[in-house]
């Protein structure tokens, strides 16, 4: 491995270090958002879409484009690939740590059902609001309960399945960034040619 490649890990490693503790934060600050705020059905349906899927992209944009300027400004494409996806594993390693582990177990143990009753209330205010009579309101919180319910009973098998799940999208991911991101350098493009 060359001290080029050694550095490209090196340098991802610290970016998806502060990376995790960004998206942690934006994860936190959506979670007190959402339990808070579940009168409003802009906030309930807004709320999740900006906190977990346009500031990430955001923020991943940014420091993949750093990360990228702070090697050098040059990298092929399995060269972003290594560097993308181990910024994208330690993110997801300060995620479950922070969040599943610290978070939800010290800080907020009851995340879970406080997340629950903040979901009920903001699916009972937005079908009251849409005109939906009480039968439909009722027959919509138990599909929504049972749902939950199902998620609750999780084995350890299922749970491990998830992680491996989660770090090949995480990989697929890595593939589809490097690939919008790879800048070969000029020498090596007129090497190839």
């Amino acid at each position: 491995m060359s001290q080029f490649e050694n550095t490209i890990r090196r340098v991802a490693a610290v970016k998806g270090l502060l990376l995790g503790v960004i998206l942690l934060a934006l994860s936190i600050i959506s979670y007190y958002v959402l339990v808070s705020a579940t009168d409003s059905a802009w906030i309930i349906l807004v709320s999740p879409m900006i906190f977990s899927v346009v500031l990430p992209i955001i923020v991943v944009l940014i420091f993949c484009f750093n990360l990228r300027k702070r090697i050098g400004g040059y990298w092929t494409f399995k060269q972003a690939v290594t560097g993308i996806f181990i910024m994208f594993a330690v993110n997801y390693a300060i995620q479950v740590i922070g969040k599943d582990v610290i978070f939800a177990k010290f800080v907020e143990p009851d995340m879970i059902p406080k997340t629950e009753a903040a979901m009920m209330k903001g699916t009972t205010v937005m079908l009251k609001k849409s005109g939906a009579s009480q039968k439909a309101v009722d027959q919509k919180k138990a599909e929504i309960q049972k749902q939950l319910d199902d998620q609750k009973n999780i084995t350890t098998g299922a749970i491990i399945q998830g992680y491996v799940i989660t770090l090949i999208l995480l990989f697929a991911l890595a593939l589809v960034f490097a690939a919008l991101l790879k800048r070969n350098s000029p020498e090596y493009s007129a090497h190839t040619e």
